[in-house]
């Protein structure tokens, strides 16, 4: 892949990291900052596992595209790129339809432009 695809993709798996981070480890005590207005901050202690579930979830996501960035064969490379960016995709789809629109722009956005790269800078 090309320099500025695998930075971009990289990008979304550090975000994908950080993710993990917030909702499986600081979900109660960073977690209200973060989602202030959108959940109510009596709430967070008690969606405690779900939120480390869902960490896990993004974990793997970025674990998928930190996978791709190791292959050395070119089209594996990309294919594997593109599942997971395309996972990321779809997920932040759900989410701002479901949950909040900010999870389009914040988490969909960068998916997206990298998805494109992938597809147009091999």
């Amino acid at each position: 892949m090309h320099i500025i695809t695998q930075l971009f993709v990289g990008l979304v798996a550090i975000e994908h990291l950080y993710i993990l981070w917030l909702e499986m480890f600081a979900w109660t005590t960073r977690g209200p900052k973060v989602f202030r207005g959108t959940l109510r901050n009596d709430l967070f202690e008690p969606t405690k596992v779900l939120a480390a579930n869902q960490g896990l979830y993004n974990g793997f996501l970025a674990a998928g595209l930190i996978w791709s960035l190791m292959i050395t064969d070119p089209i594996w490379q990309k294919n594997v790129a593109l599942f997971f960016l395309s996972c990321v995709t779809v997920a932040a789809l759900y989410g701002g339809l479901s949950a909040s629109k900010r999870i389009m722009l914040v988490q969909g956005l960068p998916a997206i432009i990298a998805l494109v790269l992938v597809v147009l800078l091999r």
